[in-house]
């Protein structure tokens, strides 16, 4: 194979992805932008393994068997894992999964870095015997801590995101100590300095050392960062493991990896941008500590006496479901939880066969990743004309007889509205305008946020508690008869 085709290949594979990330920004396109993902890594794979066999060969290496073995292998075993992990996963582990998948990648660059660094003329680098030129090593650098904060720092995230881990630093609340910041800033300056020494010396103790203080750089960045911004976290260290994999292939001299790496940081930065502005939150008021961060107001929130709230039954609440001309459902993650998606999607098609006009209403920031609950509802099968984004069906709150808010809390929280509230400016789904609110929870307990919501006292509000599964499959049980 030659080289010019093996870069056509890669070009072809760019083209793949390029096409895939155009197709995942809609749901009407996103199997076909799968397609497109799947096709250019196939692509990219074959044409690796072909390039490897005409490097061995070129090289005259007696172990051309054994080599192309190993990567046959790998290919085989990972694979095999990704498509039994993908296949088991649940709708409500996916964000823990997409943080696993950032870690492995984080940690490939590393690994990768540390190869090229101890034998670069396997690479292709420099011929045997000659040392890195500079400005492979500051790629080596730049590759090697960006690849080590993406790993600790997704694997802080998956801990976050799993909820079930009693270690402390895996737990939703913040984790915050006394000149954190400045720790970090230290942290931080060391480990440029060793990095600027590695690339002056290209010695093995100042590498180790700033690949060291960068995998703990990677935890102490995500451990102040709390629940509610979870999404952004995980659409940043997105961007992360793609400017890892750029920076691996600056060194490589791959524009496979050039390409792809470019694509995922830079998507992945656009989407962080974009999360943060759903929040009303700069991207730096995020990673200084998330909701929550003030014990102090946690505790007042705690204190707080318990205020009445008007409660009903699934019964009442599909009464009041059924009499209504139009109607917007509000999922949150409570909803992915109870694995609610398809009892609910038998629930609207009752109400559509009533006359009433059902919508439903997407926050940026629901759930625990971008776009999950969009992803919940596309395993239901609910028809994508039904789905709105916020600033689409905002204005229609005011005109809407009843909102069924079914797990959401912060998302739908009026308090944003309050200048002097915690998640002011926050942008929320109006549901506080509609006709009569039925929001579904299990208990009164906060969001994310860690605050009160107003909403749930609201005199047009009727709470009822339970699992969102078996408060929808009551209602439609309700409905049919």
């Amino acid at each position: 194979m030659s080289m010019n085709l093996v870069v056509l290949l890669y070009l072809v594979a760019s083209v793949c992805f390029i096409q895939a990330l155009k197709g995942l920004s809609h749901p009407t396109t996103a199997r076909r932008g799968n397609v497109f993902g799947m096709s250019g890594m196939a692509i990219a794979l074959l044409t690796t393994v072909a390039l490897i066999l005409k490097l061995q060969d070129a090289a005259g290496t007696q172990s051309n068997g054994a080599g192309i073995a190993l990567v046959i292998l790998g290919l085989l075993v990972g694979g095999t894992l990704g498509t039994i992990m993908a296949r088991r996963v649940e709708m409500t582990k996916m964000p823990e999964l997409v943080a696993f998948m950032h870690s492995m990648i984080g940690l490939a660059a590393v690994f990768i870095a540390i190869a090229c660094v101890a034998e670069p003329w396997a690479f292709d680098i420099v011929a045997h015997g000659e040392r890195i030129p500079v400005g492979n090593r500051v790629e080596l650098f730049i590759g090697t801590f960006v690849g080590a904060i993406t790993f600790s720092g997704s694997v802080i995230a998956f801990g976050k995101l799993s909820g079930k881990y009693k270690f402390r630093l895996f737990q939703g609340a913040p984790v915050t100590f006394a000149g954190q910041h400045a720790l970090n800033l230290i942290l931080a300056i060391a480990m440029v300095l060793f990095g600027c020494w590695f690339a002056a010396t290209q010695g093995w103790f100042p590498y180790w050392m700033m690949t060291a203080i960068a995998f703990v750089l990677g935890v102490l960045i995500i451990i102040p960062i709390g629940g509610a911004d979870m999404p952004v976290v995980v659409s940043m260290l997105n961007s992360y493991s793609g400017w890892a994999a750029a920076g691996i292939g600056f060194s490589l001299n791959n524009p496979m990896l050039i390409i792809a790496g470019s694509l995922v940081g830079s998507s992945g930065a656009i989407l962080s941008y974009i999360m943060c502005k759903a929040m009303n939150r700069s991207f730096f008021n995020v990673i200084l500590g998330g909701f929550g961060a003030d014990p102090a107001a946690a505790g007042s929130g705690e204190a707080k006496e318990q205020r009445p709230v008007r409660s009903g039954s699934a019964d009442d609440a599909a009464f009041m479901l059924a009499n209504a001309d139009s109607v917007i459902i509000v999922p949150g993650y409570g909803l992915a939880v109870a694995r609610a998606q398809h009892p609910l999607k038998e629930l609207t098609d009752k109400l559509i066969e009533k006359g009433v006009q059902v919508r439903y209403a997407i926050h940026p920031v629901a759930g625990r990743m971008p776009g999950h609950m969009n992803v919940l509802l596309a395993e239901a099968e609910v028809p994508y004309d039904q789905v709105f984004e916020m600033e689409d069906i905002n204005p229609d709150f005011g005109e809407t007889d009843v909102v069924l808010v079914l797990g959401a809390n912060d998302v739908v929280n009026p308090a944003a509205k309050d200048p002097s509230s915690p998640i002011a400016g926050m942008p929320i789904l109006d549901a506080y305008k509609a006709g009569q609110v039925i929001v579904n929870k299990r208990s009164m307990a906060s969001g994310y946020a860690g605050l009160d919501n107003e909403l749930f006292y609201m005199p047009k509000t009727m709470m009822v508690f339970g699992d969102a599964k078996k408060v929808v499959e009551d209602m439609v049980k309700s409905l049919e008869g």
